[in-house]
């Protein structure tokens, strides 16, 4: 594949977000907050639904990535957290190649990447360096 400034990169829609996802992502990464999988607890903290682990969505923008550029090519994520998810949502992660450089001879690119939600509000957005080869 070829890559160019100020490209669009394909967007990536994940499958709503369900309850026993949570709870295994609670288990992979020992986050085991009850905002995540007991709606009762979340209801009592003024949530309308249970959230997802924040880290969750990052790791979307990272599946998003390598879908496009290729596994192990990440040099460098950086992202900020803008808004909650919530259960049942779908999110859409796009981006776009802001330039291309080199560094020792490989080409790599510096990316603005973001997640939406099913509402299409930003949720977590950030930068990625990629390498292109």
């Amino acid at each position: 594949m070829s890559f160019k400034e100020n490209g669009k990169m394909p967007d990536f829609t994940k499958k709503p977000i369900t309850k026993v996802q949570l709870v295994k992502y609670a288990g992979a990464s020992g986050d085991f907050n009850p905002l995540h999988f007991d709606e009762e607890y979340a209801k009592t903290r003024g949530l309308k639904k249970l959230i997802a682990h924040g880290m969750l969505s990052m790791g979307f923008l990272s599946e998003y990535v390598e879908s496009v550029f290729g596994v192990g090519k990440i040099k460098k994520l950086q992202v900020n957290f803008k808004s909650m998810v919530f259960i049942g949502e779908e999110i859409t992660c796009s981006g776009k190649i802001n330039n291309l450089d080199t560094e020792e001879g490989r080409e790599f690119a510096l990316c603005s990447i973001e997640a939406k939600n099913s509402e299409g509000n930003i949720v977590t957005a950030g930068l990625v360096e990629v390498w292109t080869k």
